[in-house]
């Protein structure tokens, strides 16, 4: 299989840490329920293709993602996080409100996610809440899971336009990150939901961030491929500090509360990317590509990633 010619490029980090979210975020938007044995599957392959952090499922209601109601057999094909074929691995799990903590503690899951818009519109149409609303949950959340000695990931969604309102002040973002540090919360993800920023968007946030006193080394990004600019985005980031980033394998994904909003950052887009800046990823990427292609032939329909396409 053909690799990247690596040509560095100086001041990028040399090692980048990717938080794989094809099994729950590109999962959630599909119609047809997957079958939990073809899930556990993927977080198998997912993991043997070295990525260290894959996000499992949701303890969202299932009346609302169907797709995710199966998240407790998922744990259980998968087996003790910490101990099982997992030990090793960031394994989250999204945890919606405190119901969905107790599910996560149930099964003994060592890290939880939690998620807050950045704007009013967007958290009424995912979460039935005014945006303090949903912090005042999620800090229900982390605070449970920190006294049960869980870590607690947050997520923040519409941070540069929402399909609602628009354009989205980037102060507004800082004030939730700020809420979301101060809850406990270890790291932190920009989530780009409908894929409209540019990279001089990404640098005002970052900049914003900083100047608020959020460290680089506490946030992550998180940007959908709408218009084509995912990568883009993500190489000025890297370029301003940031050194995680999500992806979903073969692009899966998109948002099923989020009008316009479609797939996930490749992961073998980001990889190809990555290694030929030199950057270390701990992936194979013949066996990641290798995975989108079964799963590809399992749905029933092409991959969007242009890696895999190129290289399947």
């Amino acid at each position: 299989m053909r690799e990247p010619q690596v040509t560095p490029i100086p001041g990028l980090p040399e090692r980048v840490s990717i938080y794989e979210v094809g099994a729950r975020d590109g999962l959630q938007n599909e119609s047809e329920v997957v079958p939990v044995e073809v899930k556990a599957e993927l977080v198998r392959r997912l993991v043997a293709s070295g990525l260290r952090a894959v996000e499992l499922t949701s303890f969202v209601h299932p009346r609302w993602v169907p797709q995710l109601a199966d998240a407790e057999q998922l744990l259980d094909l998968l087996g003790p996080l910490s101990t099982g074929e997992l030990a090793g691995v960031r394994a989250p799990v999204l945890v919606p409100n405190a119901r969905g903590l107790e599910r996560a503690l149930a099964r003994d899951v060592p890290e939880l996610a939690v998620f807050v818009s950045a704007t009013e519109s967007f958290a009424r149409k995912n979460l039935n809440a005014s945006r303090d609303e949903a912090l005042a949950m999620s800090g229900q959340v982390v605070e449970g899971a920190l006294a049960a000695g869980r870590s607690v990931r947050g997520y923040v969604s519409m941070c540069f336009g929402d399909p609602w309102e628009g354009d989205v002040d980037a102060a507004a973002v800082v004030d939730v990150v700020l809420a979301l540090r101060e809850q406990g919360c270890h790291e932190i993800s920009l989530g780009d939901t409908i894929g409209v920023a540019t990279p001089g968007q990404v640098v005002r946030l970052l900049d914003g961030l900083a100047a608020a006193g959020v460290p680089r080394e506490a946030l992550a990004v998180h940007f959908h491929d709408t218009y084509g600019q995912a990568l883009s985005n993500t190489l000025i980031a890297l370029q301003q500090g940031i050194t995680t980033v999500d992806s979903s394998a073969g692009g899966l994904g998109g948002c099923p509360f989020a009008m316009s909003a479609t797939g996930n950052l490749a992961t073998e887009d980001l990889v190809w990317q990555l290694h030929g800046l030199g950057i270390e990823t701990g992936v194979d990427l013949p066996k990641l590509v290798a995975t989108s292609v079964w799963l590809a032939g399992l749905m029933g329909r092409p991959s969007p990633s242009n890696a895999v396409r190129a290289l399947g």
